[in-house]
């Protein structure tokens, strides 16, 4: 590879990793082609994007990168064989390697960055699973603030009816 194909490279790669919140790196090393093909159409089919990238150009692509997207935590984990999961959701592709593997070890899970925070090792992958993305926290919050109006109004609903049934059983009393 020429130093021009490599500046090429990383600059693709820096340019991805900039617009990425979201990241994970795996080992798929000692997988079969048509492993590697499978989990490359399963990843297509959801919507997330493999990269199997050379690491020191993974780890200049991510060098001089704004110092708050914490890049550096995550460079241990570019060593062996590197495959890079981009995706716009944090759980997506902690959910496809699980469905993915089954019985299988491969791949395993290296690290994943998650809006700057990086995850270490395969025994992360359950936690991973169970993020809760964005709109889902949106959600939980809108449901969360509704519960006590629905409460207001339901017991204010259901207090008319019982002050009109009082009203007419002592109405119904006196008569």
């Amino acid at each position: 590879m020429t130093r021009t194909d490599k500046e090429i490279l990383i600059n693709e790669l820096r340019e991805k990793f900039q617009n990425a919140s979201y990241f994970y790196v795996a080992d798929s090393s000692s997988m079969t082609v048509e492993k590697i093909n499978k989990l490359r159409r399963l990843c297509f089919e959801k919507g997330v994007e493999v990269k199997v990238v050379k690491n020191t150009l993974a780890i200049k692509a991510m060098e001089g990168q704004d110092a708050s997207r914490n890049f550096e935590a995550i460079f241990d984990a570019f060593k062996g064989q590197s495959t890079v999961l981009f995706a716009d959701n944090g759980k997506l592709p902690a959910t496809i390697i699980k469905e993915f593997r089954g019985k299988d070890e491969k791949p395993v899970l290296k690290a994943a960055y998650i809006d700057s925070d990086v995850f270490f090792g395969d025994d992360q992958l359950e936690l991973l699973t169970k993020l809760k993305s964005k709109q889902e926290l949106i959600g939980d919050i809108i449901f969360t603030l509704q519960s006590p109006a629905r409460n207001v109004i339901s017991a204010l609903k259901s207090g008319g009816t019982t002050i009109a049934g009082l009203l007419k059983t002592l109405e119904e009393r006196n008569a």
